[in-house]
């Protein structure tokens, strides 16, 4: 169904890869819906690999903006972003600027669209890991009260924000990322050659690149050595930030030449998903892939090796276990894991796949109220 050609256009702001890839769906929705928007990279994540290839092959237009913006701090990165956005937004004409996560993207976006009158969309908005140590946990707080629509990916995520007595509309929609795997992981399963590149028949999935994590040696130095230790062998790919941080403090070449450790650059999000799919379980601090893990098509056990998460649903749905930094909460976790005969549920606590409608129906509800 076509919305009024007066609409004025959503403008879908991305900073970083997991960003890109929970707003794909909404992108093809806006397209599907003939909702008119623009498409602005703010370039936080600048390497080909982290970005651009994440783009081209989820088959998304090309950005009508964007940015690179190196920065020697977050403080910094965040303060180019929101100029070059301030800039952007007095140009453009916008009714909506949506945004997906926690990043400096995110945060500096909503500040830049605050100060120009526009207003803010939050997709995931109202998880919280009550953890102050983490950047992540202030962006998030602070862009959800910034916003005039919340999209809350559960029950929980919105009792957040009620609580928090947030002045925007809340919506429980879904997450985006259930909609996503969905989407890409029979792309994936046939254009993916990944596994032709990995040596073990068996393997755990492993990722770490927080701040709090890899910018603190001893934390780094147990999780590498957790990997090298393994009962079953690790496939790593390896973050930027966590290879600059390995090779600082002399720890590269030992993981590189380990034989239980198959350490991997980056990786497009279509080979991420089938290791995903082909893994054991999966050994992680990020976000998303908590979430990810739960798909009906992946259905894998997820460790955290973190001290908390902002995706409780996860932990109580069997998904996941925050299992902490130490390596041998790890190693104990891992083999606990590989020894577990409980079965996975079979439906996701973080919806059913259709986020993105939803979303997008909402927007358009609420854009035809200004017009």
């Amino acid at each position: 169904m076509s919305v009024p050609f007066a609409l004025k256009p959503v403008m879908v702001v991305v900073g970083t890869r997991p960003e890109i890839v929970k707003m794909a769906p909404i992108i093809r929705a806006f397209k599907k819906h003939e909702v008119p928007f623009s498409f602005v990279h703010c370039g936080q994540h600048y390497d080909y690999n982290m970005s651009q290839q994440f783009i081209e092959e989820l088959e998304l237009p090309a950005p009508d903006y964007g940015f690179k913006v190196k920065a020697a701090s977050a403080g910094l990165q965040t303060a180019r972003i929101m100029a070059l956005m301030d800039r952007l937004l007095a140009k453009v004409v916008a009714g909506l600027v949506l945004v997906e996560g926690d990043t400096n993207t995110v945060l500096a976006a909503a500040l830049a669209a605050n100060r120009r009158g526009v207003a803010v969309g939050h997709v995931e908005a109202g998880l919280r890991s009550f953890d102050l140590r983490m950047p992540e946990e202030h962006n998030r707080r602070l862009t959800d009260h910034l916003s005039a629509l919340l999209f809350a990916p559960t029950e929980r995520a919105k009792a957040n924000l009620e609580r928090e007595s947030v002045w925007g509309k809340i919506y429980v929609t879904g997450n985006t990322v259930i909609d996503a795997v969905a989407q890409h992981l029979p792309i994936a399963e046939r254009k993916s050659k990944i596994l032709s590149q990995i040596r073990f028949e068996r393997f755990a999935l492993a990722t770490a690149h927080r701040a709090e994590n890899v910018d603190n040696l001893a934390v780094l130095k147990n999780f590498v050595r957790a990997f090298m230790e393994s009962p079953v062998p690790v496939v790593y790919p390896m973050h930027p930030r966590t290879r600059k941080r390995l090779r600082q403090n002399g720890l590269l070449a030992e993981v590189m030449q380990c034989g239980n450790v198959q350490v991997l650059p980056p990786l497009g999000y279509l080979d991420f998903l089938v290791l995903m799919r082909r893994c054991e379980l999966i050994v992680t601090d990020s976000g998303g892939v908590q979430e990810e893990a739960t798909s009906p098509l992946i259905r894998k056990p997820v460790l955290v090796i973190r001290l908390s998460t902002e995706r409780p649903e996860a932990v109580e749905a069997r998904f996941a276990k925050v299992v902490g930094t130490g390596k041998h909460q790890i190693l104990t976790a891992i083999t606990a894991a590989l020894e577990s005969k409980k079965q996975l549920p079979e439906k996701s606590p973080f919806g059913d796949g259709n986020a993105s409608e939803k979303i997008v129906e909402i927007i358009k509800k609420e854009l035809r109220r200004y017009i």
